[in-house]
């Protein structure tokens, strides 16, 4: 069983940055990623997932169109049981108190702690064994 984690960024070099830093995981298949650049996008790959295992979303705050904290509510609604964890390059309290009011796990500011954001990703990897 590959373990799913979708990235949502509008930003295209996040997903060369991802596959670098999880290069091991990834080419061992012990864990597998899909990228989205919109939120739209996001909702869709959520949807397509049906009972996947999803085990985690990471989201950009700051994009066009769609926010990351509009996706909030609505990716926890199609998926209650994954969590979310925002991202943002603004990391003032009140949009963290947003993010965690609507749901989300944790807020990591950029430039992400990619150390940090391995153990969380290990937890999820356990908890699905």
């Amino acid at each position: 069983m590959s373990l799913l984690i979708l990235v949502v960024d509008d930003e295209p070099d996040v997903e060369v940055l991802f596959r670098q830093q999880f290069r091991h995981d990834l080419r061992s298949g012990r864990i597998t990623m899909q990228f989205a650049q919109s939120a739209p996008a996001a909702l869709q790959c959520i949807s397509d997932a049906g009972n996947a295992s999803l085990i985690l979303i990471l989201s950009d705050i700051n994009m066009p169109g769609m926010s990351g904290l509009e996706l909030l509510p609505k990716a926890k609604t199609l998926r209650p049981d994954v969590p979310v964890i925002m991202i943002t390059a603004y990391g003032d309290a009140e949009t963290k108190r947003k993010a965690l009011e609507n749901g989300a796990e944790a807020l990591f500011t950029k430039p992400i702690d990619f150390v940090t954001l391995r153990s969380e990703i290990e937890t999820r990897v356990e908890r699905a064994a």
